[in-house]
């Protein structure tokens, strides 16, 4: 998906599919813990987000990492640190979620405020 600057809908909707390709991925990683030679995979934002202005994606891409793709780490597997990632992840997906509804929520308002 490209970014268009300035356009609220599109960064949401990037933000949530980068978390929700990022599940993916852990939820990968849990499926073949073991698996023998798996290598761990993870998804990295601030490649995408540092390129948009606001709070909301300096915030994300400061916890989320460098780069942007789906990338493979050579890290031994942990069930726990597996399922806290998927945990924080998920609250993050929450986050970006509401911060879209209110975008909607105020775009209807200023086109309802307009008519």
């Amino acid at each position: 998906m490209s970014y268009l600057p300035g356009d609220p809908i599109q960064k949401n909707q990037l933000i949530l599919d980068l978390i929700s390709n990022r599940q993916e991925a852990i939820s990968g990683n849990i499926a073949n813990m073991d698996t023998p030679n798996y290598v761990r995979k993870d998804i990295e934002f601030s490649q995408y987000l540092n390129t948009m202005p606001g709070s909301l994606e300096t915030r994300l891409s400061q916890k989320l990492g460098p780069s942007g793709v789906i990338e493979a780490r050579e890290q031994t597997l942990s069930a726990e640190d597996e399922l806290a990632i998927m945990q924080k992840n998920s609250m993050l997906y929450g986050v970006a979620a509401r911060n879209l509804s209110s975008t909607i929520t105020k775009m209807k308002t200023a086109i309802n405020v307009a008519s």
